[in-house]
């Protein structure tokens, strides 16, 4: 019996794509394995549903970065990546 997984496709908006480039380099390498577990989505652990004006979008976390991302179908569509300190500014 083989597992079927489901594969979500993750699309990182432009300012999120900004926001990755500027990352120190380690912590690109934990971003990036965010990604790859936000396309095992909808079964990923520690995603927190976000409220007030950003209902509707998740968060994961590695350390002090936040992914914030939310869910269109099959896509999964990462909007921010930043830095816990000024990651819920608008």
């Amino acid at each position: 019996m083989t597992e079927h997984r489901q594969v979500a496709k993750v699309t990182i908006s432009p300012t999120a794509e900004e926001e990755f480039e500027g990352l120190p380099r380690p912590i690109k390498r934990r971003v990036v394995r965010l990604f790859e577990r936000l396309e095992r989505w909808p079964a990923v652990s520690g995603a927190k549903p976000l409220s007030g004006n950003l209902a509707g979008c998740y968060r994961l976390r590695t350390g002090d970065y936040r992914v914030r991302f939310r869910i269109e179908g099959d896509r999964v569509i990462v909007e921010q990546i930043g830095h816990r300190d000024r990651f819920y500014e608008d």
